[in-house]
């Protein structure tokens, strides 16, 4: 399998975390890309030029962090995400809840980088922040009936770990101790460890 990547993205760093947790990841051949810069390898496998995007084992190109997550469940044992009912409907709304918060981080860091100070949307980056501020505080309620390891708690470990990496002034721990509690143990997780962006662009 092949997975393009970009080191500092949370959707790709979701990925390469499952892929750790799954025991699948030294089947995966990574190559970092920049999608900024749309390469034409990254373009021919995914029209949208994102990351992450997986060449399946048998050569399908799959995109999208909670589509690829759910292939890679499919390879092995033990599942990290439920089969179904409410155990599994649960887990798919907390990575949801946590895939907007790094949406939210990703355009905010967007909107701070690519304009100049004069130019910035206040009432924009005003929504984006209200879209982290809220599920987090959802998260600080709920933090107590998180799974061991799961998609859900992949996803949120991987949104904190983004707003730590390019929003580190948003201070997220400030009123939620609960889950600055999770996050620091989880953050110890040899798959959470091997994947941190570092100085990454």
């Amino acid at each position: 399998m092949l997975l393009r990547y970009s080191v500092g993205s949370p959707y790709a760093r979701k990925v390469r975390v499952f892929a750790i947790e799954k025991g699948v990841m030294g089947e995966i051949e990574g190559h970092a890309s920049n999608p900024w810069d749309a390469p034409d390898a990254l373009i021919a496998i995914n029209p949208l030029g994102k990351v992450p995007t997986l060449v399946s084992r048998d050569g399908m190109a799959l995109y999208d962090s909670p589509v690829i997550c759910e292939y890679l469940d499919g390879l092995a044992e033990p599942r990290l995400i439920p089969k179904d009912g409410t155990e599994r409907l649960l887990a798919l709304r907390t990575q949801a809840l946590a895939d907007g918060v790094m949406d939210a981080g990703v355009l905010l860091r967007v909107e701070m980088t690519q304009r100049k100070e004069g130019d910035r949307n206040r009432d924009w980056i005003d929504r984006q922040v209200g879209q982290i501020d809220r599920p987090l505080d959802v998260f600080e309620k709920e933090v107590g009936s998180f799974a061991a390891v799961g998609i859900g708690e992949i996803s949120v470990a991987c949104a904190l770990g983004y707003l730590d990496f390019r929003h580190g002034a948003l201070n997220w721990r400030a009123k939620r101790p609960k889950l600055a509690a999770w996050f620091a143990a989880f953050e110890q997780r040899p798959s959470m460890i091997e994947t941190h962006p570092g100085e990454a662009k």
